[in-house]
């Protein structure tokens, strides 16, 4: 299994458990969730693109690597994706780089398993 199925994976293993407890706190978080990154007035690439710089900053690497594949789904480049990386960074600072590194990792699985199709 590789790094984005396995990810991919255990993401909705757990989802489908936590969802299956019918805490309507948590699904109504879930659902918030979803919405807020929905098209509206912003489009769904941008608010994939804060969410990906907040969640560098915020130094969480599952949430990166969510919003690195919700990223490549709606077409992101390299080149974008790396500016949102040198963002996150000079926001972050230094306590960022380790992330940064994931995230170039998870992002070029991303362009390899694309290419493997």
């Amino acid at each position: 299994m590789n790094l984005i199925e396995e990810f991919n994976d255990y993401r909705s293993r757990m989802n489908e458990k936590i969802m299956s407890a019918d805490n309507k706190v948590i699904k109504r978080f879930f659902n918030l969730d979803t919405n807020a990154y929905a098209a509206g007035a912003v489009d769904v690439k941008t608010k994939e693109m804060i969410g990906l710089a907040c969640s560098m900053v915020l130094r969480c690497d599952d949430c990166i690597k969510y919003h690195l594949g919700k990223s490549y789904e709606a077409g992101l480049s390299k080149e974008e994706v790396f500016e949102v990386f040198s963002i996150a960074t000079l926001i972050g600072g230094s306590i960022v780089i380790p992330h940064l590194r994931r995230a170039a990792e998870y992002w070029e699985a991303l362009e390899q398993n694309n290419q493997d199709v």
